[in-house]
């Protein structure tokens, strides 16, 4: 297939691009006039300059794809004031009209876990993806609005062989990764942290999964006829920042004082068994973070 990618210079975009190419789509890109590119060239067929609502670039994106990863987030109407009128313009109409101009290809959503915050007592602390959307937050609410429409689409709208339209949606928690603009990437601030004061007290934690798992989830879910119509959670484990600190002391090979008195589990652990049927395994655990650790340690 020849897949249109928003999003595709960021951190998620250039992975799920560089998994695309590897497993033999064509890949061409929506790039803001100022994205970073050269991390992303060896990949892609052609790049599109503009903006995730620019209805002119989303023409030139489109021509001649067969189907679209929408992964862009306009996050300067977020943070670090949310701009509402903006938010509403560029990321929930423009989504949604852009869904719908994109008719009728394939169209996956990288959406968040967040839309999940308010867990219902009777799912017993695993949810899964029947699990209502109870956000917290306006990037989480923004999320589970466009996945309304996404459904409405797959259930109202015609495909390419006159079925359903193939909707999914893909629901990260915290992604890790070696990210392209390094500093960005998740553990970095830890290490550094130790390396200078030898100790690290940040209490809490959350849940991560590895970017190369969403990647691959993304592809799986264009490429499955059994993903049309469903959301996709992605939470490999839970893990303390406090554990992630003890990783990286262990890796820098250093003596450091971490604070390890956060709960070391979760009240809430998101049921897999959706996202490892579709074929991503999630099973990296903590050693998949000491994988990544060590990754990182090396080019910092």
């Amino acid at each position: 297939m020849r897949i249109a990618i928003t999003g595709i210079s960021g951190f998620i975009g250039s992975h799920i691009a560089k998994v695309l190419s590897e497993r033999g789509h064509a890949v061409v890109g929506l790039v803001r006039e100022t994205s970073r590119r050269d991390h992303i060239q060896p990949y892609v067929e052609r790049l599109v300059v503009g903006d995730q609502d620019d209805e002119v670039a989303w023409e030139l994106l489109l021509n001649r794809a067969d189907a679209v990863v929408h992964a862009s987030v306009d996050w300067s109407a977020l943070r670090p004031a949310p701009d509402l009128d903006r938010h509403l313009k560029t990321n929930l109409a423009g989504s949604i009209r852009f869904l719908q101009a994109s008719r009728p290809r394939p169209f996956v959503f990288l959406s968040t876990i967040a839309v999940h915050h308010d867990i219902l007592p009777q799912w017993r602390g695993k949810p899964d993806e029947a699990h209502p959307l109870r956000p917290n937050s306006l990037y989480g609410a923004y999320k589970a609005s466009v996945e309304a429409h996404l459904w409405a689409e797959h259930f109202s709208q015609a495909g390419p062989d006159g079925g359903p339209r193939h909707t999914a949606a893909i629901r990260p928690c915290a992604v890790y990764g070696i990210d392209p603009n390094l500093p960005r990437s998740h553990g970095y601030d830890i290490i550094k942290t130790l390396r200078e004061t030898g100790r690290y007290d940040k209490p809490g934690g959350g849940k991560c999964v590895h970017v190369d798992d969403v990647a691959l989830a993304t592809a799986l879910a264009l490429e499955k006829p059994e993903a049309a119509g469903q959301p996709f959670n992605l939470a490999d484990c839970y893990a303390r920042h406090a554990d992630w600190a003890e990783i990286a002391a262990q890796e820098l090979g250093i003596e450091a004082e971490i604070d390890l008195s956060s709960p070391p589990s979760s009240k809430n652990l998101f049921d897999k068994s959706a996202t490892q049927r579709l074929g991503v395994p999630l099973n990296r655990g903590h050693e998949g973070i000491r994988q990544h650790l060590r990754d990182l340690i090396s080019k910092m």
